[in-house]
């Protein structure tokens, strides 16, 4: 049995910025657990460029900005063990690990912070109909594959789904010398970030159908194509709008889920829209001293908000076994208004309320010269203009601490202005 302040499950760019927060804010006793053989988690085969800009300043890679924490937490001399799983996270914060060297380990936390991260939905969770030749994959395997494990996995390409890392690997894949025949997306727009259409699809002449989906696959040994048709206003195929594709590989971009399997046994409350857990302002969850950053709980664009959410976590984590954390007072919801698909975090504790509020949250469809409008008990507070929301791009509204302590008695909403009729 091994003792330690706070354990952080996951080595990723979320588990990393929260491990060395808690160090900076007093904490010393701090073990970050990682499954994979290296710290930095999906940014190590996230070799294009793009990281950092807002925390760094300058556009990095994903191993280059995950190289950064990685030595600021050796530098700090935080503990970390790599190849080692986490199995279970009790509701009294003891947590099961395993590894090959030790076994399986106890270590009992004054604190937890889930930072686990999310995974990709396959084909099973899109139920295509065909045969299960070889040639079918995720993007993020594909990813692994060609950047890290040095195999091509395809010579003629179609990617199912608008992803972000469908479209870099559209791009990845035309750079390597496949053909990229398209990528087929059932939404009427794109699932990923504006600049990742503009540089990975459009500058390689690579097509994006819209409000198309894939019916079939076709092949036995190997994948020979896919069929892929039309789809009315739900999404359902329109029959006699079939048409075959060829190609020997089919990666799959169709959406993210966080990794909540150990937030479940912990007894941690999970959003039903995000997938993630419920958390308040200090990014604590509905289990007391177990906080959530990151992916895991709800899946973010850009890899600079992780960073900044997941310091939240860990500086908040650090209070909490400092006791300097109120776990009582007055509670305010914050809720999603009209257009909001979900806002994050869900509710604020207003005697914890120290620094600027920070809500995170998407949008359910496209809008165009709209305002997202923030209101404190059916009172508008804050009204931002925005040229355009997409649900691919998640959007930041800080809000002054004085401003909230003032006003809420009940309620926070976000919503974006209505029509005028």
């Amino acid at each position: 049995m091994y003792d330690f302040d706070i354990v952080v499950v996951g080595g990723g760019p979320a588990g990393l910025a929260a491990a060395i927060e808690a160090k900076n804010n007093g904490v010393d006793r701090i073990l970050v657990i990682e499954r994979d053989r290296e710290l930095g988690g999906i940014l190590q085969q996230c070799i294009h460029n793009g990281f950092g800009l807002q925390i760094f300043k300058e556009e990095l890679t994903g191993p280059e900005y995950a190289e950064r924490f990685i030595l600021e937490l050796q530098k700090k001399e935080i503990m970390y063990k790599t190849d080692t799983m986490a199995i279970h996270v009790s509701p009294d914060k003891l947590v099961t690990i395993m590894n090959a060297a030790e076994g399986i380990s106890h270590i009992r936390a004054k604190a937890v912070i889930l930072a686990m991260g999310c995974r990709e939905r396959a084909r099973g969770a899109i139920n295509i109909s065909g045969t299960r030749p070889a040639g079918v994959m995720t993007a993020g395997a594909a990813q692994r594959f060609v950047n890290m494990e040095g195999y091509m996995v395809g010579k003629e390409v179609v990617i199912f789904g608008s992803g972000d890392i469908g479209l870099i690997m559209a791009r990845r894949m035309a750079l390597e010398g496949a053909a990229v025949k398209m990528v087929v997306e059932r939404k009427p727009y794109s699932a990923g970030l504006t600049r990742n259409i503009v540089q990975c699809l459009e500058d390689y002449d690579i097509p994006i159908n819209y409000t198309h989906t894939i019916v079939g696959i076709k092949g036995r040994e190997r994948l020979e194509g896919v069929v892929i048709s039309k789809v009315d206003s739900k999404k359902r195929p329109i029959a006699g709008t079939e048409e075959f594709v060829s190609c020997d590989t089919l990666l799959l971009s169709v959406g993210l889920i966080p990794e909540n399997e150990l937030s479940e046994a912990a007894g941690v409350k999970l959003d039903p829209v995000t997938g993630g857990a419920v958390v308040n302002e200090a990014m604590e969850t509905s289990v007391e001293g177990i906080f959530a950053c990151g992916n895991v709980l709800h899946v973010h664009d850009l890899v600079d908000y992780v960073t900044l959410e997941s310091r939240k976590a860990g500086k908040n984590a650090a209070r909490y076994v400092k006791g300097l954390l109120e776990g009582e007072g007055t509670i305010i919801e914050i809720r999603a208004g009209s257009g909001i698909r979900y806002v994050v975090p869900h509710f604020v504790r207003l005697e914890n309320l120290k620094d600027e509020l920070e809500l995170y949250m998407r949008c359910d469809d496209i809008y165009n010269d709209k305002k997202l409008i923030v209101k404190i008990d059916g009172k508008s507070v804050k009204e931002v203009y925005k040229r355009r929301l997409m649900p691919s791009e998640m959007e930041r509204v800080k809000l002054d601490p004085k401003e909230v302590l003032r006003k809420a008695k009940g309620s926070i909403t976000v919503e974006i202005e209505k029509e005028v009729q």
